[in-house]
């Protein structure tokens, strides 16, 4: 048997071995990915976390439900927080809690308006100036003791 007749015959196996071989690698990456945002997460989950205590909040949310919940950018807090819909939602739900003609607005705790702050201040900084600009506009006092 010739040698090019061999190597013909065993094309098959150097096709899967160099699809088997992608396949790993594109397997690699994706999982190198993953844990690599998985890691991101649990930081700033912990730096969340760390910031929710050293401003006096005693009930802080577990890290891995942090994690879980805001992921690497946030989620759903960063994507317009000093925005027309967001801030409408905000001050409907910082009413009193009725519904129809009852409610109304009242004035809010400036701690837990300031929680939302200390969140945009990890996960997105850039946005957290428009978002203070919106305070200014909002009633708050000290209403709770914490």
């Amino acid at each position: 048997m010739s040698p090019t007749r061999m190597a013909s015959e065993h094309r098959w196996i150097y096709i899967g071995a160099i699809v088997l071989l992608l396949a790993m690698l594109v397997i690699g990456l994706i999982t190198y990915t993953q844990q690599h945002a998985t890691n991101e997460s649990y930081r700033k989950a912990q730096q969340l976390s760390d910031e929710l205590v050293a401003a006096g909040y005693r009930a802080v949310p577990d890290q891995e439900q942090i994690a879980k919940t805001l992921g690497t950018d946030g989620g759903a807090v960063c994507e317009d927080p000093a925005g027309t819909l967001n801030n409408a939602l905000w001050k409907v739900n910082l009413a009193n809690g009725a519904a129809g003609p009852g409610q109304r607005p009242i004035v809010a705790n400036a701690r837990s308006v300031e929680a939302e702050a200390i969140v945009l201040n990890v996960y997105c900084p850039d946005k957290l100036e428009d978002f203070r600009d919106k305070l200014d506009d909002l009633d708050t006092a000290k209403t709770v003791n914490t």
